[in-house]
């Protein structure tokens, strides 16, 4: 299964079946209002034509909030304010508070691999069990990275982290 249909199932169900209501009773409400129009401009356009802007017209309003349910669910499993970044993404115009969203976003939580606590990244112990998250240089108690030699911060050497083959 790729990311892209994995990040798709973040959307809340309810987001679903307002997109799909988009997606039915627009192009419906269109027809309707192209049937009792007296616009005799429109009897010109090919039948090609009227059928994309019949089934073109909720496309679009399907899109936005299928992206307004995406910010929303995004936020809240990132543990940010959700509700507002979901305001923002409604009210500021031109899809700036979307952009904005995607910009400023927080990483994924993680879950604590000594209690599951989810925790925001960045950490270095849990603060409810005491874990150690990231590794420490034994010399400054600064964080590196796995895989590193020495540490960036003191230069002090680090214990390797793999086995070596003998």
């Amino acid at each position: 299964m790729s990311r892209f249909i994995q990040e798709l199932k973040v959307i809340p169900r309810a987001v679903r079946v307002i997109v799909a209501f988009v997606l039915i009773a627009l192009p419906i409400a269109f027809t309707l209002f192209v049937m009792f129009s007296h616009d005799h401009g429109f009897a010109h356009t090919p039948a090609v034509g009227k059928f994309l802007m019949i089934v073109g017209v909720g496309i679009v309003p399907a899109m936005w909030v299928l992206l307004i349910g995406y910010v929303y669910a995004d936020a809240k499993r990132r543990g940010m304010r959700y509700v507002m970044w979901t305001l923002l993404a409604i009210f500021i115009p031109d899809a700036i508070g979307v952009i904005l969203y995607f910009i400023l976003r927080d990483p994924l939580l993680k879950p604590c691999p000594g209690c599951a606590h989810v925790l925001k990244s960045g950490y270095t112990f849990c603060p409810y069990c005491g874990t150690s998250l990231l590794p420490t240089c034994p010399h400054c108690g600064r964080s590196v990275e796995l895989g590193w030699a020495n540490c960036p911060q003191c230069g002090t050497k680090l214990p390797s982290s793999t086995p070596r083959a003998t």
